[in-house]
């Protein structure tokens, strides 16, 4: 199976935000590239919520070009076979920590949002990954920096779509 069925097979399997699902599944239909960082009309990324329930926080990146706090996350690529993998990579090398899992039942959340060009929209499937007790993060190449925030410091530092990401992975823990 390739990347783009396994994200139609998700996408098709998650409940919630039905009119931005139907976006996704649309856009897979018409663009074979769609999974892709080449699509210049918008592509699939996975990113993946770090958590640490025992602690009540969540470990966000300042990403290197947005100079924003985020979840990890970014781009499929060619070795991924499933979006749950390409999350979970992506978790991994901006975090450094190991040992991380996802958060069973597939999908938190969606998040459309723009970015520059050359491309035009991020279609992201986001995941939530719980943190071993003894996890050790160590900052990447992408971050500026990367820090633990307790849950309700999160609305201090962080956007809209990261709130409601932790909101939404909260809600599942």
């Amino acid at each position: 199976m390739s990347l783009h069925d396994d994200a139609v097979l998700v996408l098709k399997a998650y409940e919630g935000q039905e009119e931005l699902r139907q976006v996704y599944l649309d856009h897979l239909s018409v663009r074979p590239d769609a999974m892709w960082k080449s699509c210049g009309a918008g592509h699939l990324t996975a990113s993946a919520l770090v958590i640490d329930p025992s602690r009540g926080r969540v470990l966000l990146t300042l990403h290197r070009k947005l100079r924003m706090w985020l979840q990890m996350g970014g781009h499929c690529e060619p070795g991924d076979s499933t979006l749950a993998e390409a999350a979970l990579r992506e978790a991994l090398e901006e975090s450094g920590v190991e040992g991380l899992t996802l958060l069973p039942g597939g999908p938190v959340r969606l998040d459309r949002h723009a970015i520059p060009a050359p491309c035009h929209w991020h279609l992201d499937v986001q995941y939530a990954a719980l943190a071993p007790a003894d996890a050790a993060p160590a900052i990447s190449d992408e971050s500026l920096d990367l820090r633990w925030f307790a849950y309700d410091e999160v609305a201090e530092v962080a956007d809209d779509s990261v709130v409601r990401l932790l909101e939404a992975a909260r809600a599942r823990l």
